[in-house]
C-alpha cells in the first residue's frame, strides 16, 4: 500500500511538473533573449525544443533561415562601413563606396531581422499555448492528500 501511495505521489507530481515548460521572451538591447526553466536558449535550441508542434516549427524554421540571411547582411555591411572608417582613421584614402553599399546591406538586414524577431514571437506564443492547452494542472484549482478515519487519500477540486 505504501509503495503504491508513493509511485502514485510520484507519478501525479511528474506530470504536473513536465507539462509546465514554457519558453519565455525578454527584450534587451539589440533585440530579444529566449529561455527556458531560467537557462537561455539559441535559435537552434529553439527549432530542437519546437518540433513536437509543427505549426511553432515552420515558423521557427523560417525565422532561422532569415536569421542567417540577415547575420550575414549585417556583418557584411558592418565590415564594409568599418574598412573605410579605419582607413580614414589611420590616414590612408577611405573608399567611401563601399561605406556607401555596406550601408546599403545593413539597410537590407534591418527590415529581415525584424521580421525574424515577429516570426520567433509568433513560434513561441504559438508553442506556449499549446503547452496550456494539453496540460491539465492549470484546471487543478486544489490538490490535497487527506487522512480520515477510512485511510489516506487524494483530493482534486477542479
Amino acid at each position: 500500500m505504501k509503495k503504491t501511495f508513493l509511485t502514485l505521489l510520484f507519478t501525479l507530481a511528474t506530470i504536473m511538473f513536465c507539462f509546465s515548460q514554457k519558453i519565455e521572451t525578454e527584450k534587451v538591447f539589440g533585440g530579444y533573449k529566449y529561455s527556458l526553466n531560467g537557462s537561455q536558449m539559441t535559435m537552434k535550441d529553439l527549432v530542437k525544443t519546437m518540433k513536437s508542434n509543427s505549426q511553432a516549427f515552420n515558423l521557427i524554421k523560417k525565422a532561422q533561415s532569415n536569421n542567417i540571411i540577415s547575420s550575414i547582411l549585417g556583418y557584411a555591411g558592418g565590415g564594409l562601413i568599418g574598412f573605410p572608417i579605419g582607413s580614414a582613421i589611420s590616414g590612408g584614402d577611405a573608399n567611401w563606396t563601399l561605406a556607401g553599399i555596406g550601408a546599403g546591406l545593413v539597410a537590407i538586414g534591418i527590415p529581415i531581422s525584424s521580421n525574424v524577431n515577429k516570426k520567433t514571437k509568433q513560434a513561441i506564443d504559438l508553442y506556449n499555448s499549446s503547452l496550456s492547452s494539453t496540460s491539465f494542472n492549470e484546471d487543478i484549482r486544489e490538490f490535497k492528500v487527506i487522512a480520515n478515519g477510512n485511510g489516506i487519500g487524494f483530493l482534486m477540486s477542479f
